[in-house]
């Protein structure tokens, strides 16, 4: 652990880091094999999602379809290593490929089964469209301005469960909970909460109120019930050293009292805690940002838009890796991925969500790769044989 929690003479804890670098402290986390297991798979998923979007995005096609030239100036962008047509090539149950003779070029769009589950992500987002206005209030309620920049929201839209058209199928339609204004910088905009004069804020109960209570209730509770009111759930990668030092500091950082995600800063006091309670809230904060997230996963850079937002002065990167309990992070695909720990079991969410369901048979059919495909060709020759 980089992370090292002292206790100094005037009994507050504070966190001692040591002088490595970033790049060090990601490459001495402990691995877990379940969540580099996934996202191996969900590095390949990405890629076709892109893919996905932009064939979607060209409703002027019937059916909606992209070149291979197109496709192939994006290779890089996209990380296409070998190129469009390869990577094309190697998921013929989402892309299929065909020659359009008026323009003389080849042309890609989505199988029949890849547009249905599109449909049925669709059907999904747009069936929990209240869910997904408390979730926008949610992330605007953290804000200590309660606000965020649009182009935020933006970056996680597809994370937090928004229809593509979100601006005016969610923003626009609920006038009375949000409104746009301009930014500081030309050409931006801030999306903030709509408070009424006169009336209360709204009160949010943070998702790790639930497994407090869960917690209490049950026989074999992990945690101090005298305790449990600043827990936090815990479970480590598999074979990493946990030395009686480290329990013992975990055990009092799960003592220490903080001030909640959607709580006010604004007049409270600062506690004996110090520095460390300030940590704990940008941790509680981090870790409601992700129960927020349709897939309990989301890009470290894109997070790290929020920060300022949330009043988070600490690297969001290093404050997932001091807690490997928590979160797990992730480098596979030339990206940085959290991961919140306590939200799945075997690589699949506990408590999956109809909008999760529907992404899941997209990659269903990316571990299908060609395997399908090959199996079904060989069975038609040898049919033509006999």
């Amino acid at each position: 652990m980089r992370s090292l929690l002292l206790h100094p003479c005037g009994g507050s804890i504070i966190t001692v880091r040591s002088k490595t670098t970033s790049g060090q402290y990601v490459a001495s986390r402990s691995r877990d094999p379940v969540f580099e297991k996934l996202m191996d798979k969900y590095k390949n998923l990405l890629k076709v999602i892109a893919i996905q979007d932009l064939i979607l995005a060209n409703p002027t096609a019937e059916p909606p379809s992209v070149s291979i030239e197109f496709l192939s100036r994006l290779s890089q962008k996209l990380h296409l290593n070998r190129g469009a047509a390869s990577f094309l090539r190697k998921y013929p149950h989402i892309f299929h490929v065909l020659y359009d003779p008026v323009k003389s070029q080849p042309f890609c769009r989505l199988t029949d089964a890849a547009m249905e589950i599109s449909r049925q992500e669709a059907l999904a987002i747009n069936a929990s469209l209240p869910v997904v206005v408390d979730r926008l209030v949610r992330l605007l309620s953290m804000s200590i301005s309660k606000s965020v920049p649009l182009r935020a929201v933006f970056k996680v839209w597809r994370e937090l469960g928004l229809p593509d058209d979100f601006e005016d199928s969610v923003i626009s339609k609920n006038p009375h909970v949000f409104k746009l204004s301009d930014g500081h910088e030309p050409n931006t905009h801030i999306l903030e909460l709509v408070q009424e004069e006169g009336k209360e804020s709204l009160s949010f109960e943070a998702a790790v109120e639930k497994w407090r209570v869960v917690e209490c209730c049950e026989e074999d509770c992990s945690v101090d019930r005298t305790e449990v009111q600043f827990s936090f759930k815990h479970c480590y990668p598999p074979g990493m050293r946990l030395g009686k030092n480290f329990k013992a500091k975990v055990k009092e950082w799960q003592k220490l009292p903080y001030v909640g995600p959607y709580e006010d800063m604004v007049g409270k006091k600062k506690n004996k805690s110090g520095v460390m309670g300030v940590e704990k809230r940008a941790v509680a904060i981090a870790h409601e940002f992700l129960s927020l997230t349709v897939e309990k996963m989301v890009e470290v850079e894109k997070i790290s838009h929020f920060r300022k937002c949330f009043g988070i002065d600490l690297n969001i990167r290093d404050l997932f890796l001091d807690h490997p309990g928590m979160f797990y992070i992730s480098t596979k695909g030339k990206r940085h991925t959290v991961f919140l720990r306590e939200a799945y079991e075997r690589g699949r969410l506990i408590d999956p969500n109809p909008v999760y369901d529907a992404r899941r048979k997209l990659l269903d059919l990316v571990l299908l790769g060609r395997h399908a495909a090959l199996s079904d060709s060989r069975e038609t020759d040898m049919s033509e044989e006999e």
